[in-house]
């Protein structure tokens, strides 16, 4: 439930969770599974309740995540759940155990939407967008907008896990969602956006001290799903040649990991990277460097035969600062979708592929509550460069036409490939309750924009989706309760000339044991 994130991550800057926990390398295993998290936040004597007679089994907390589109699919981070229009939730529970330096957690998801039809793509635009919108979207990567017709039922592994730990160290099999970097709304490699894939991990389970400061990490191979949707019209022609492009069944290979550093000499930074490779399976060598590249080179004068192992790239480097006294926050990352050829290339232009994150949070005290003011802006969009030299949107990749995506859903930042978004916020906050609101604009895939508009100089048809957002998370005994209300406007909704106004409604309930 996100809303426990939020809440510890804020009781950091309270000096109520470890200092050396950086929120950049999540789940936080020091906290998932204890009964810190609860104790340290909601003054609850724990979390779960041992089976009579078997002390080692416990019972998870009971969530349900609810959501309500009342046009077109909307929102992200909201993992198994699909795009969807109409009524949707998303149960899941379950049972840990542990004995000795083994652990086991089975926390499956169940998910139901009713997946009513709304209408994508409209037929109305000309030919030659069609083109484009097959050739620079529907063909580069699996992100259906509509998850077929008539309502959808999966059970998803979900948030489960099976670890062998020794000291503050982990290797196992899981299918977590996984969230590298600092940011809150969106994250440039890795977030909760698309259902958890099964994965092999290496990790550290605490901050590991050293002389020079602490660290955490996570190394994991992994297999993404493709999400066997196809477009409406398959056989749609342009030219006399057919646009659509068969993606095959999906499998890719994904090898990533992701650093994390506190300084010793300034407490409160936390410095990281984050790096992952991705390829059809069929693709993967039987070697080192096939399994393991994220510790290979990092430019293409290294690396002479890299294009022709049709494999992608995501890298990023990130900073957490911790502003305890002020109760404050800063944090950035900056990201490439691609190699720099050597050092003087990256120097010369090293905006080329890039993204990056930026926010903040500052909380001012209050009598009865206090009062908690955030940002964050995320930028996919591809610079200047593309009038340059070639380059794909993030998340994108001609030669893997299903993207960074798994089950059909970016695993990265949610506003999806050549986006843009611009959020601030004011809530007042105590412990888990907490009210206020934020303005969200979200531009929609510019990348796609440039590339189809700019030649007719339609210079009004951006997609930009204006949301006011209320949200409302309080706690009655052994239930936490999580709302939000978003009224959006959707200017040029699938950059046509039509305006759109709708509502996204999400009602979370967790019952803890």
């Amino acid at each position: 439930m996100q809303i426990f994130d939020e809440v510890t991550r804020t009781s950091q800057l309270y000096s109520k969770i470890d200092s050396l926990l950086s929120f950049c390398v999540r789940p936080n295993y020091a906290l998932s599974g204890t009964d810190s998290v609860f104790n340290n936040v909601l003054n609850k004597t724990g979390t779960t309740r041992n089976f009579t007679g078997l002390k080692q089994i416990t019972v998870l907390p009971v969530i349900l995540q609810q959501q309500y589109n009342t046009h077109h699919a909307y929102g992200w981070n909201d993992g198994s759940m699909i795009p969807a229009k109409g009524y949707q939730n998303q149960l899941s529970f379950g049972l840990s155990w542990k004995r000795g330096i083994f652990s086991l957690q089975a926390r499956p998801e169940i998910v139901y939407t009713y997946n009513s039809y709304f209408s994508a793509f409209p037929i109305k635009h000309i030919e030659n967008i069609w083109r484009d919108y097959y050739h620079y979207v529907v063909n580069r990567i699996d992100a259906p907008e509509r998850f077929g017709y008539g309502k959808y039922l999966k059970i998803f592994p979900g948030q489960s896990n099976f670890k062998i730990n020794y000291r503050k160290l982990s290797l196992g099999i899981s299918t977590e969602n996984l969230w590298w970097g600092p940011g809150v709304r969106n994250s440039l490699v890795m977030s909760n956006n698309a259902p958890g894939f099964p994965h092999i991990s290496f990790n550290s389970s605490q901050p590991v001290t050293s002389a020079i400061g602490s660290f955490e990490w996570q190394l994991i191979g992994g297999v993404l799903k493709g999400s066997g949707v196809i477009p409406d019209d398959t056989a749609l022609l342009f030219r006399g040649q057919q646009l659509y492009e068969r993606k095959g069944d999906g499998d890719r290979y994904l090898n990533g990991v992701v650093f994390s550093w506190q300084p010793k000499w300034t407490k409160g930074l936390f410095l990281g990277f984050s790096r992952v490779f991705y390829q059809n399976r069929s693709m993967v060598e039987g070697s080192f460097d096939g399994y393991l590249p994220v510790v290979g080179k990092f430019f293409k004068s290294q690396l002479p035969a890299e294009d022709a192992k049709k494999r992608d790239q995501l890298i990023s480097v990130f900073f957490r600062l911790i502003l305890r006294k002020e109760k404050a926050e800063i944090y950035g990352e900056f990201g490439r979708n691609d190699h720099s050829y050597n050092t003087r290339d990256f120097l010369l232009e090293p905006e080329h592929s890039r993204a990056y994150i930026i926010g903040f949070s500052k909380t001012f005290d209050g009598s009865k509550r206090d009062m908690q003011l955030y940002g964050e802006m995320t930028n996919l969009q591809m610079p200047s460069t593309m009038f340059l030299r070639a380059q794909e949107s993030w998340y994108t990749h001609y030669q893997i036409k299903h993207g960074y995506t798994n089950h059909g859903q970016v695993i990265g930042a949610g506003i999806g490939p050549g986006s843009s978004s611009q959020t601030i916020g004011l809530k007042w906050i105590k412990g888990v309750d907490r009210i206020g609101g934020s303005f969200e604009r979200i531009v929609r895939n510019n990348d796609f924009y440039n590339y189809a508009f700019a030649p007719f100089l339609a210079w009004q048809r951006h997609w930009v989706d204006y949301s006011l957002n209320f949200n409302r998370s309080w706690r009655k005994k052994n239930m936490v309760f999580d709302a939000q209300l978003s009224c959006v406007q959707s200017l040029n909704y699938q950059w046509y000339n039509q305006s759109i106004v709708h509502v996204n409604a999400r009602f979370g309930i967790c019952y803890l044991f």
